[in-house]
């Protein structure tokens, strides 16, 4: 049987010391349309969720980009046909970053998301 995504999440938590923090299929993420490309790596931050966000920022490549149009709104239960290797990490609390590639994980907490919040 599967490992169902709820516990994986939680596994990851629980591998770096992060306690979990939910992020609902209903609630939005921000992403760039670059990850369906499958350009690699993938990267994520978490900061604060606001209003029907989960406070998630995923895109790929080695290159955020502060153009207005580069994150556009998605619902968690989309990420799985745009961004699946995004799912393991959604629980990770805000102030935490990932980064994935074939063969390569690197998650670590980053306090500078939370400063002004």
């Amino acid at each position: 049987m599967p490992i169902s995504q709820d516990s994986q999440q939680r596994d990851v938590c629980a591998r770096y010391g992060a306690e979990p923090v939910a992020a609902p299929s209903k609630l939005k993420v921000g992403i760039a349309s670059n990850v369906r490309q499958g350009v690699q790596p993938v990267n994520g931050l978490r900061i604060k969720p606001e209003g029907d966000t989960t406070g998630w920022y995923i895109w790929a490549g080695e290159q955020w980009s502060d153009d207005p149009d580069f994150f556009v709104p998605l619902h968690v239960e989309h990420l799985e046909s745009w961004c699946p290797q995004a799912i393991p990490f959604l629980q990770l609390p805000p102030g935490w970053r990932f980064l994935v590639a074939p063969g390569f994980e690197d998650v670590w907490q980053d306090p500078q998301l939370l400063q002004g919040s």
